[in-house]
Parts: structure tokens; sequence; C-alpha cells
């Protein structure tokens, strides 16, 4: 039983944390949009220009992006869904 001395207080303090910092977050925009970083990924804009952007921040030519060995292959499509690939 005088564990809950201990306990119970831990407890609401935990808690009382926890809605601080959430607190903090909604009025520092956290979560003012939970859409568009999710799905920022999804564009492609780098490679749709014709310019592909090295690991350093600089951009490189389709030129020289595709030739030489740092070139990366790309995969083949999937099949469509719905088709069947057995004959």
């Amino acid at each position: 039983m005088s564990v809950m001395f201990i306990l119970l207080p831990l407890a609401l303090l935990f808690a009382g944390a926890a809605l601080l910092v959430f607190i903090w977050a909604a009025r520092a925009g956290q979560f003012d949009d939970l859409e568009t970083p999710a799905l920022r990924i999804l564009h492609d804009d780098a490679e749709a220009d014709g310019v592909m952007t090295g690991r350093d921040g600089g951009s490189r030519g389709t030129a020289e992006a595709t030739s030489g060995s740092s070139a990366r292959p790309r995969a083949p499509a999937p099949p469509a869904r719905g088709s069947s690939s057995t004959a």
C-alpha cells in the first residue's frame, strides 16, 4: 500500500509532462499539416525535369547522371493489377 504513495504522484507528474509537451507541440505548429510530408516522397520533380541531384546537394546534368558508374539502373515496372503473368 505504501508503494501507492510513490507511484501515484510519479504517474501524475509523467501525465502532466506529457500534457505540457503536447500543448507545446500544438502551439508550435507540429500538427498543422499532417498530409503533405507523407505525400512529398511520392513527387519526383528532380527526375521529371531531367536533373538529378547529388548527395552533396548539387545538381548534375542528365548526360553526366546517366553515363558512368554512378548511374543506377531502373528496376522493371511491376505488372498491371488484374493481369495474369502465367501462360
